[in-house]
């Protein structure tokens, strides 16, 4: 049976659907991350799963259990907000012992979890401080030991990571990952940091406007995007508008605008119908040569140096700008207003029928 469950769940403010009709199920253990933009709904679907808010229709559940008119504090889910909630007036032993206190459970077992928590942590040494002496790292780790220090089963993480550089980001979310798999809790991670769900999460799930987008193992929503959006969102994609001309056994070819015509390793469409042909840009290649499937004219408009990777924009011939991802090695053949060919394998190419409103609105981050 999942760990959790949400069925239906919609809740609005005044005029705004921040949750229209969530479905989910999280399975005992699984590592969730919940995904999408300012405004899409992660942290008020946290706060529904907490019961610090109530929805306006939809059911929850627990190992079963209806978590319907269940108090926020007897759901057995613990709750870590945006800003941590430390108690500046309290030590970190205070603070990590803060549950059980007033619970009332006896004060040795207090003593034990307290310990077990601030070790598990790397905080024990640091008990008595106050959140104040504590760096943003350590901050982050008391809050979390707080968190685990009742024994809750399910464990919700709003942003952990936002309010950290970002090298100590990428510490501790893998960190995080560590600490929740030892426990065998099941978390549920919201974030807007696409590269931090794809490093931590069994399962990603996108939120765009309140709305399931797409509900999948990282990978899968890395390569195989249910729609546009998710396409752009994560990772970022190239997309190019046209008509399916013709359909083979394994191929679909679609005419762009500018009469040139490129090939994807999908059969998907009906010929004539308005599609979108979307790549991801680390995908797409540049050559001095003219060479690669789906080749196109371009020049060199901008370079953007990224460390590792450096993404070029170009502008297409009859078409609109795209964008490259390369190594800055490769990188380093190519200068601004140079002339080059632009192209992808058509393995990598997605189809996806043509957004009603058109392309622009269907990528919109809010």
């Amino acid at each position: 049976m999942p760990r959790l469950e949400l069925q239906g769940i919609r809740k609005t403010f005044g005029d705004l659907v921040a949750l229209d009709e969530v479905n989910l199920e999280v399975e005992d253990g699984e590592y969730l991350v919940i995904l999408g933009p300012t405004g899409a709904g992660k942290t008020t679907l946290l706060r529904v799963i907490a019961g610090l808010l109530r929805p306006d229709r939809g059911h929850l559940s627990l190992d079963g259990r209806s978590l319907d008119r269940i108090a926020p504090e007897d759901r057995g889910i613990a709750y870590l907000p945006q800003t941590y909630s430390l108690f500046n007036h309290l030590t970190v032993w205070e603070n990590a012992t803060f549950g059980p206190s007033v619970r009332g459970w006896p004060p040795d077992r207090i003593e034990t979890v307290g310990r077990e928590m601030l070790d598990l942590v790397r905080l024990f040494e640091r008990r008595a401080s106050y959140p104040r002496e504590l760096s943003g790292g350590m901050q982050q780790r008391a809050a979390l030991s707080r968190a685990l220090a009742t024994n809750a089963g399910v464990l919700l993480l709003d942003e952990p990571l936002r309010a950290l550089d970002a090298r100590l980001r990428i510490e501790l979310r893998r960190e995080l990952k560590d600490l929740a798999t030892q426990l065998g809790i099941t978390t549920l991670h919201v974030t807007h940091d696409q590269e931090e769900a794809l490093s931590v999460a069994d399962r990603i799930l996108v939120l765009r406007k309140g709305r399931v987008r797409q509900h999948d193992r990282p990978r899968a929503v890395y390569e195989e995007a249910a729609d546009p959006f998710v396409a752009h969102f994560v990772g970022e994609a190239n997309f190019f508008e046209g008509t399916v001309v013709e359909r083979a056994e394994q191929t679909t070819t679609v005419q762009l605008r500018n009469g040139r015509r490129l090939a994807v390793d999908r059969v998907d469409g009906d010929v004539g119908e308005a599609v979108l042909v979307g790549v991801k840009i680390d995908r797409c290649g540049l050559s001095l040569n003219g060479d690669g499937e789906n080749a196109i004219p371009a020049v060199v408009q901008r370079i953007l140096f990224g460390g590792k990777r450096t993404t070029l924009e170009v502008t297409l011939e009859g078409l609109d700008e795209a964008k490259v991802k390369v190594s800055s090695v490769d990188a380093a053949a190519f200068q601004e207003g140079q002339r080059v060919t632009f192209s992808f394998p058509r393995g990598y190419g997605r189809l996806y029928p043509h957004p009603p409103g058109g392309l622009a609105p269907a990528l919109e981050v809010e």
